[in-house]
């Protein structure tokens, strides 16, 4: 889908505040998928947790990115999502669990624009909080997972600057009005 827009990195590198900032300009994104899960799961006393049970996790994330993925089809116009199915390979990997085939048809199947913004690793803002537990070298380590995933699933990595979230957010909007964002 030529306007689904991912924005991944590592955990604390700015994304959702910048999808924050494009969503106050107009622009809509689905959440992220480990974020929901965690806040259901401590909601219901739940171990599909990353710091419980990763694979199980893992699973509830795919689902709910699955879901997420359905109902922005049923959305008009450009869509971001806070991370995309691949992001989920990536933290397998990160995790040392396997990939299961569901996950690879998943990612397979379900194409964002071949344009992916990709926030790098930024100490001055990472910060640990009640959902994210990840130390400062397990984001740089997921930024670099996640580069890798994108590209080995063919797809074209547009960094972010180490800059303020208007100045990202006017960035994003310049990039995805060129005519080569949407030739996914």
């Amino acid at each position: 889908m030529d306007r689904f827009f991912v924005v991944t990195g590592g955990p604390g590198s700015g994304k959702s505040t910048l999808l924050a900032a494009l969503a106050e300009q107009g622009l809509p994104h689905m959440p992220e998928a480990g974020r929901a899960v965690i806040r259901d799961e401590v909601a219901a006393g739940g171990t599909a947790l990353p710091w419980d049970d990763r694979d199980a996790f893992a699973e509830r994330m795919l689902a709910h990115d699955l879901n997420s993925y359905e109902e922005a089809r049923m959305k008009d116009g450009v869509l971001f999502f806070d991370r995309g199915i691949p992001d989920i390979i990536g933290y397998r990997i990160l995790c040392g669990l396997g990939i299961p085939g569901d996950l690879t048809r998943a990612a397979e199947s379900n194409r964002y624009n071949s344009h992916v913004f990709i926030a790098p690793p930024w100490a001055e803002i990472y910060a640990k909080d009640a959902e994210r537990k990840q130390d400062w070298d397990e984001a740089v380590a997921t930024h670099d997972i996640m580069a890798r995933v994108y590209q080995e699933l063919g797809y074209v990595l547009v960094p972010l600057s180490l800059a303020s979230p208007d100045e990202r957010a006017t960035f994003v909007r310049h990039r995805i009005a060129k005519p080569q964002m949407n030739d996914s």
